[in-house]
């Protein structure tokens, strides 16, 4: 029996998790030129969880030569988040679409803790501080055909 090859795994829907710096500066370029509504950001006080619902650009898709560029539903979720707090974003705008740039985080003199930061398009941010980091992304529906027909690009 032979080692499988990489070329041989097949394309899933993304579900990973993320507990460190590190870990979301991987989950943040699978985001990277994500699109979402004001609308599709929850903050759950009480469960101490914000939850955006995505318009993720599949960047590790490895057929994207072969087809169209595609996005895929995602889930972005922050857990053990204490406070939330936002600039350039109206949630009462239900026509608004935010693109996200980046997700990082930055931590605070009170370790494991820190701010789990969401850089939009548009000089626009949401702040989520966190007890201790803990992200999820989760693919939720069939990858589709960007709207677009093209990956996005930046200056």
């Amino acid at each position: 029996m032979t080692d499988a090859r990489f070329e041989e795994g097949r394309e899933a829907p993304l579900n990973l998790g993320a507990e460190d710096a590190e870990d979301i500066g991987i989950l943040s370029a699978l985001v990277q030129d994500a699109v979402f509504g004001a609308t599709d950001i929850q903050w759950d006080q009480a469960g101490r969880r914000v939850s955006l619902l995505l318009n993720r650009f599949r960047w590790e898709d490895r057929g994207a030569g072969r087809h169209a560029p595609e996005r895929v539903r995602s889930v972005l979720v922050i857990e053990n988040a204490m406070a939330v707090a936002s600039q350039g974003v109206d949630r009462r705008d239900e026509g608004l679409v935010l693109s996200l740039l980046s997700v990082s985080f930055e931590l605070d003199e009170q370790a494991p803790g820190g701010d789990v930061l969401l850089t939009l398009a548009g000089d626009g941010a949401i702040r989520v501080t966190v007890e201790a980091p803990e992200l999820r992304l989760r693919d939720v529906t069939r990858p589709y055909r960007a709207p677009s027909g093209r990956r996005p690009s930046h200056d």
